[in-house]
């Protein structure tokens, strides 16, 4: 079988994590890297061992070998650069926020229909075993009508004031940090399992740290670092530390969820409860291999991620027997998988169901995340307008 090949834009925090899932897959090939420029490119190539290193991510576009291109870069070079990819005629996964307004989004949407690429938005929780197990049980109706859906998502790597990330400046990461950046998880997820889409929100945001440290010298994704006086500047910070939205969906359910950057303790703790006519159900990413099912009328349940006790549809995100923990590296991988399998299996991303999140879906967080900063200006109940 002859590879896909492929070529990555952006060697940060994420970059290397969507190499290391490819590779796992065993018929996908990464052939070239594009960084800021050209040294810094070299560098990466060598450490992470790929052949071509570029200075320009254009020149990945006019590579003929490369079929597909994962677009790793910060923000707002999101829309920018897949516009670029969908043009030059290649296959497109980008990391999320799609783009930085839900304008932007659209476009992107349109444009990659019209060039029938396949197109991808790693929304990577889907692609657990046990939220696609929850997800197959709530469209049997196993646990009955979907009533409340309630949670968090939880970090602490931006507790201090010395914590700083581009994340944090809104012409790089957005108008929105906390809820674009992991709040936007936390809706794809649950809207995939309980199969409703967010209508409407109202929102309160906070930013708890009006005031940090910006160091003088770049600090990694979650990296920590110890600040003198004389090695920061202090800036203004206008984006949310802290989240809390009530939901109304689709098919008429209600929920709320919180997300945090400045929660001590919590390192990735994205967490949803799902409360039916019959049962409940609740999961946690960080103790990916349980399911808590609970009941009124008998013990609850604790359901492990054993393909033996997973339904069909589950047991395909699922590769070691019961008790071989798999976690977030994991449902990474499922999520390539599928992508590349859409593209390896030659299906029309115009006409084939996609068995993970495109670029309607990172469009439809676009809006969501818009509706919500409205709400929140407003402090009314805002529809989430997801046309295009």
């Amino acid at each position: 079988m002859q590879k896909i090949k492929v070529g990555v834009i952006g060697t940060g925090f994420i970059g290397p994590e969507h190499i290391e899932a490819v590779r796992r897959l065993g018929f996908v090939e990464v052939v070239a890297l594009a960084e800021a420029n050209k040294e810094l490119a070299e560098k990466r190539a060598v450490e992470l061992g790929i052949a071509k290193a570029y200075g320009d991510y254009r020149e990945i576009l006019a590579d003929p070998d490369i079929k597909v291109v994962h677009n790793c870069t910060p923000n707002n070079l999101h829309y920018k650069i897949n516009k670029d990819i969908i043009m030059a005629g290649k296959h497109v996964l980008s990391e999320k926020p799609l783009a930085m307004t839900s304008s932007e989004s659209a476009e992107l949407l349109k444009l990659a229909r019209e060039h029938k690429v396949v197109h991808g938005v790693n929304f990577n929780y889907r692609q657990y075993p046990l939220v696609q197990q929850l997800r197959a049980m709530i469209r049997e109706g196993t646990l009955g009508k979907v009533n409340l859906v309630h949670g968090s998502y939880l970090q602490d790597w931006l507790l201090y004031d010395t914590d700083y990330n581009w994340r944090l400046e809104p012409e790089v990461g957005g108008s929105s940090r906390a809820v674009a950046d992991i709040g936007s998880h936390w809706c794809d997820t649950v809207q995939h399992v309980i199969g409703q889409s967010i209508t409407e929100v109202f929102a309160d945001l906070a930013t708890i740290i009006p005031v940090r440290k910006r160091p003088k010298q770049s600090v990694a994704t979650f990296g920590v670092q110890e600040l003198q006086a004389g090695q920061y500047e202090e800036v203004p910070i206008k984006t949310e530390d802290y989240a809390t939205v009530l939901l109304r969906f689709s098919g008429g359910a209600r929920g709320v969820f919180t997300v945090s950057q400045v929660s001590a303790g919590r390192k990735n703790r994205l967490s949803f409860e799902i409360d039916c006519s019959k049962s409940s159900a609740f999961w946690s990413q960080e103790e990916p291999e349980h399911l808590w099912i609970g009941h009124r009328e008998r013990p609850n349940e604790i359901l492990m991620a054993d393909p033996a006790l997973l339904s069909p549809e589950a047991q395909n995100y699922i590769h070691h027997p019961g008790g071989h923990n798999e976690g977030w590296p994991d449902g990474l991988k499922n999520m390539m998988h599928n992508f590349y399998s859409f593209i390896l299996e030659g299906k029309d991303p115009l006409a084939d169901a996609a068995n993970f999140a495109t670029f309607a879906d990172g469009h439809a967080a676009m809006c969501i995340i818009e509706a919500i900063l409205e709400s929140n200006a407003t402090q009314k109940w805002v529809k989430v307008n997801n046309s295009f």
